[in-house]
């Protein structure tokens, strides 16, 4: 736990237990590994009992193999739903390839899987293209897990860093390029701030988590990001590293570092984080309640089905972390496939419900405020 300076007040998860979502996550990466039954990742198990009925209260399907690639970043939470799931409906195995969006998403696309995973909504042209494999249908977006992108320091003698977007969107574009600069002194009045070289490090290869970030960057400091959002970095100059490990791993090689990563990292390595200025009453920190309170500020912009979400990333709302991701089930909203659909209907039900949410805290998750869960179950249950 990082220390706090006497005279500031945070807004963080103990603050906002009462008035945020009582299930909480963060997004969590790990190496790549096929999931699914047998894997163990070492938690109490609370599922019923083998060839029970229902799940959670949700009723099993009588069989059917579901194969899901994608995203990385569902990684633990897909392991943790697959041992509950399939715990307790003995009769249908699911497996999940952490093989990352693009590639996921792709594999969807050429009807090779019956779920992709992704970190950002399909574009136009994917929605086009999956009509080939949603006969008389066409791909959807459905949220269903999400977390804070914690930005990570290592600065000697600052044990707590307060920092706002404007500051943020020109550290990482190297424009302010000193700690000490009058722009950081003035947001942490006080703090010892050394007269060292500031090193940003962002992603070398291609995100969502990336695509996130700068989407902050762009929405909430427009007059100082003006670079296009995308998976692909688009600052001018830092350092740089392949995946969140990466970064992190960069972070922690020499004093001076910033960098931005999931939340699960900062925690591993022990990484101290940035509160975010959000023009709040009081600086948020990045945690799985905050960051149910950030993608709660969110308004689903898809059509017809697709759930795809518009993030508020100038929000002023006390407690809500503006800087967040939600990693994406694609599935066809008609013309899924007949021996896959009720098992895949009855899974992303049951890990879209409060049950399927809630034990993953430990993971570093954050939980889809129920408007959007309730939302996804609706739309779930259409599914042909």
């Amino acid at each position: 736990m990082q220390r706090r300076r006497p005279g500031r007040t945070y807004q963080s998860g103990k603050t906002l237990a009462a008035a945020s979502l009582t299930a909480l996550l963060s997004l969590s990466l790990t190496g790549c590994g096929l999931v699914g039954l047998g894997d163990d990742d070492g938690e109490s198990d609370d599922r019923a009992s083998a060839g029970s009925a229902t799940v959670a209260g949700i009723d099993c399907a009588r069989s059917g193999k579901v194969q899901g690639t994608g995203s990385s970043a569902q990684q633990n939470a897909m392991k943790h739903w697959i041992k509950q799931y399939q715990g307790a409906c003995p009769g249908v195995r699911i497996a999940y390839n952490p093989i990352g969006s693009g590639a996921g998403g792709a594999q969807f696309l050429r009807g090779a899987t019956a779920f992709g995973g992704s970190d950002s909504a399909l574009k136009p042209a994917d929605v086009e293209s999956s009509k080939d494999v949603c006969r008389g249908g066409r791909a959807i977006d459905l949220p269903m897990v999400g977390g804070p992108i914690a930005i990570g320091y290592d600065l000697p003698g600052v044990e707590d860093l307060v920092l706002d977007a404007p500051t943020i969107a020109k550290i990482f574009d190297r424009r302010i390029t000193m700690w000490d600069d009058a722009e950081i002194a003035r947001l942490n009045p006080g703090a010892d701030l050394p007269s060292m070289p500031i090193r940003p490090v962002h992603r070398s290869d291609d995100s969502g988590t990336t695509q996130n970030f700068q989407a902050f960057l762009a929405g909430a400091a427009p007059e100082v990001w003006n670079h296009p959002v995308g998976k692909a970095w688009q600052g001018r100059g830092g350092a740089s590293a392949s995946g969140s490990s990466g970064v992190a791993a960069e972070v922690t090689s020499g004093f001076g570092a910033i960098g931005y990563f999931e939340l699960s990292f900062a925690r591993a390595h022990e990484i101290k984080t940035v509160a975010v200025d959000t023009g709040a009453p009081a600086p948020v920190e990045p945690t799985p309640i905050t960051a149910s309170a950030g993608i709660a500020e969110a308004q689903v912009a898809g059509k017809g089905k697709d759930m795809t979400l518009k993030f508020r990333h100038d929000t002023k709302t006390p407690g809500a972390y503006p800087i967040v991701q939600v990693t994406y089930e694609i599935v066809c909203d008609r013309g899924n496939q007949k021996e896959t659909l009720p098992a895949l209907k009855s899974f992303l039900t049951y890990t879209a419900s409060e049950a399927g949410q809630k034990n993953l805290s430990r993971l570093h998750y954050a939980p889809l405020p129920e408007s959007v869960a309730g939302q996804v179950r609706d739309v779930v249950r259409t599914l042909s």
